[in-house]
């Protein structure tokens, strides 16, 4: 049975969607098989991980409002063993379709359902907010991560996230667990981004990855040329911290 893992944090540009697809990448290359599910209608993670959005038929957004099979919308990318389902500037607009569906919440977690054996790891990519699609998500999933930014407003809004997955595992999914905070753009010459990982250390102690994502150029530019950062250097910092990161998560999981 594959683990399905949420990306997700309601803030913007705290390197979800860079995480999800470094992350997919080295866990296949560590020859695990990883579905990404691109759950952000800004579809980066798609066009990240080299599938051209204008060519799409079927996407996350056709699964979800017209019942499409979930195969149908599943693509292949340049890595053995990861595959990914877009996304669609079209699910801007599904949180309202969706309103009057029967049991709105997990409706994602039935269009994963089908192809859950077939992969190790399913990892969603949320969009930057708490609606509906990311409620979704949550509620599909086994367990959540959580990148946090190396700055200053880092904190700001955890909470708000805590209390959704509480409201969630309470309402929805009893079984949803933290999988971990990921702290990101890391840059260890900066006295701030050292407190704020021991503060985000002293609050959340074990729940912390150990791995941290510093910040690299590479990792920056990578997703331009549509690909994950250890097919584009491999030499990376970028490529070395999420390869320590799929190999901490699948030692976590045995």
């Amino acid at each position: 049975m594959g683990k399905i893992i949420a990306l997700a944090n309601q803030k913007g540009g705290v390197g979800k969607t860079t995480t999800t697809i470094n992350l997919a990448a080295s866990l296949a290359t560590l020859e695990k098989t990883v579905l990404v599910v691109d759950a952000d209608p800004q579809a980066n993670a798609s066009s990240g991980l080299g599938v051209d959005i204008t060519e799409v038929e079927s996407s996350i957004y056709e699964c979800i409002i017209n019942k499409a099979d979930v195969r149908d919308a599943i693509y292949t990318t340049d890595i053995d063993g990861l595959d990914i389902i877009p996304s669609h500037i079209d699910l801007v607009g599904a949180e309202i379709e969706m309103l009057n569906m029967e049991n709105r919440e997990k409706v994602l977690k039935n269009v994963l359902a089908p192809v859950q054996n077939d992969y190790d790891y399913i990892l969603i990519d949320c969009s930057p907010s708490l609606g509906l699609i990311t409620v979704n998500a949550l509620t599909a999933a086994d367990s959540v991560i959580i990148p946090v930014q190396c700055e200053y407003f880092a904190l700001e809004g955890i909470s708000k996230l805590l209390n959704t997955i509480k409201i969630i595992k309470n309402k929805l999914n009893p079984q949803l667990e933290i999988e971990g905070f990921l702290l990101t753009m890391y840059d260890s010459r900066l006295r701030l981004a050292n407190q704020i990982y021991d503060e985000v250390k002293r609050h959340f102690q074990e729940l912390v990855f150990k791995t941290v994502i510093q910040r690299n150029v590479k990792l920056s530019e990578s997703p331009s040329h549509g690909l994950p950062v250890i097919l584009y250097d491999a030499d990376s910092t970028g490529a070395k911290n999420h390869l320590a990161l799929a190999r901490e998560i699948i030692q976590k999981n045995k």
